[in-house]
């Protein structure tokens, strides 16, 4: 049976039950600091309206995958309220999502180290549910992925592992695990993070294969890992057993040698959100219409429903920019940017090149009046370039983000430049006049 059957098939109903998605959602999330700083990189926010986690959890949906399981570890309050609010799912259909986090038992208490190692502390309770193949996602990736085509092709191949895979250039392969495959997709050796130039010439792929997957076939690509796979389950069972705790690194080198492995290659957008400046550009592009679709009728990315009113712009003048939902927009000019649910921005002020991540709520306290200055809200005559503004913040007026010192890395009282981009965390104060 070939992907196109299986796709057509009405065995596909059947086959589906028996699918479970495993999404790893417990990253600290160093290299992205400091926005992580209060939450787990899966809870960071996206686009003006999404969180990271929507991603995995909107592709399994959309690919009728009803059995989720969410493993999570720090700062794991935060993510769950927005997975409980914003999913739920069909009490009428079977499976369901289930939130998984580190858990005191009688062997004692301890936090997951790895990938494989948050798979395997939870394995007694995964195992629980009746499905024969599971995918394994990361909850800080970016794309549009139909999973429904990738489980028909490991159907097809027979294999006990499936990696999905891409063609990368050399920067970025030096930081991802690098895939041989034959004319068959069968994985013949796999590496991790090389960076010997030998080693990287061993794995580079022949220009057709680059071209014929949509790759400038005059650059040096290489077959990247997405950090996507799918494992029957009894192979996930025997991988487990091996030592080591993290897939990538540990356990799949070895398992690819005695395991009928195969790769399915992507030819769509990816990003993997691992640092500041990958996080900004991943939103920035979106201004431009490229990087993650959301504009697909029929692949939704989905989040917390907002009942709150459109956008109100006052004499604003808007280039290249995402608005979101419930803003009150006064600002002189916005070029280039990308603007949060919620967000207040006043006269005068101008922004460019930047992300305003917006608000939970207009102001703290609900149930009084409030004068207008104390609201979550960036002030009169500011003028902010290159920066990310996290949610419930308050900026005075005449308040200068610039980077006039052309500074790659510096840290403040909430206030921060990472990969040469201003960063004001949730929370922060920043008084009239200030600037950095």
């Amino acid at each position: 049976m070939n992907a196109e059957d299986f796709l057509h098939n009405n065995q596909k109903d059947d086959f589906l039950k028996k699918v479970a998605s495993i999404v790893l959602a417990g990253g600290k999330g160093t290299r992205l600091y400091p926005l992580t700083k209060n939450r787990c990189k899966p809870a960071v926010s996206f686009g003006g309206r999404y969180r990271l986690i929507d991603i995995p959890l909107s592709n399994s949906l959309n690919s009728r995958i009803n059995q989720i399981f969410v493993i999570s570890q720090y700062f794991a309050s935060e993510l769950h309220q927005h997975i409980l609010s914003t999913y739920q799912l069909d009490m009428f259909r079977s499976g369901g999502l289930e939130l998984l986090t580190p858990q005191e038992t009688e062997k004692g208490k301890a936090w997951f180290k790895g990938t494989a190692d948050a798979v395997r502390q939870n394995l007694d309770y995964i195992l629980r549910s009746s499905s024969e193949w599971f995918l394994i996602l990361s909850g800080d990736q970016l794309y549009n992925m139909d999973l429904l085509q990738m489980l028909a092709f490991a159907k097809k191949q027979d294999a006990d592992l499936i990696i999905a895979s891409l063609p990368v250039e050399e920067e970025e392969a030096k930081r991802m695990g690098l895939l041989k495959i034959n004319k068959a997709h069968t994985i013949t050796e796999f590496v991790e993070k090389p960076t010997d130039p030998n080693v990287l010439k061993e794995f580079a792929l022949a220009p057709s294969f680059a071209k014929k997957n949509g790759k400038n076939g005059d650059q040096t690509h290489y077959l990247a890992s997405m950090g996507i796979y799918i494992f029957r389950r009894s192979a996930l069972i025997e991988i487990l057993k091996e030592q080591g705790d993290d897939f990538g690194h540990d356990l799949i080198p070895k398992y690819i040698k005695k395991a009928r492995c195969s790769s399915y290659v992507y030819q769509g957008y990816w990003e993997d959100i691992g640092t500041v400046a990958s996080y900004y550009n991943a939103n920035l592009i979106l201004t431009e219409g490229k990087g993650l679709n959301t504009y697909e009728e029929d692949n939704q990315i989905y989040s917390k429903p907002e009942h709150i009113p459109s956008a109100l712009i006052n004499g604003t003048k808007i280039t290249d920019s995402l608005i979101g939902q419930g803003g009150i927009i006064e600002a002189k000019e916005i070029t280039h940017s990308v603007i949060g649910v919620r967000a207040l921005i006043k006269q005068g002020t101008v922004i460019q090149d930047s992300i305003v991540t917006g608000n939970r709520t207009y102001h703290p306290f609900l149930d009084q009046v409030m004068p207008a200055e104390q609201y979550f809200s960036i002030g009169e005559n500011c003028l902010i370039k290159k920066a990310i503004i996290d949610e419930e913040s308050r900026i005075g007026n005449n308040v200068q983000l610039i980077n006039k010192e052309g500074l790659e890395t510096y840290d403040g009282d909430g206030i921060y430049i990472r990969d040469g981009i201003i960063i004001v965390t949730s929370g922060t104060e920043i008084p009239d006049g200030f600037v950095l």
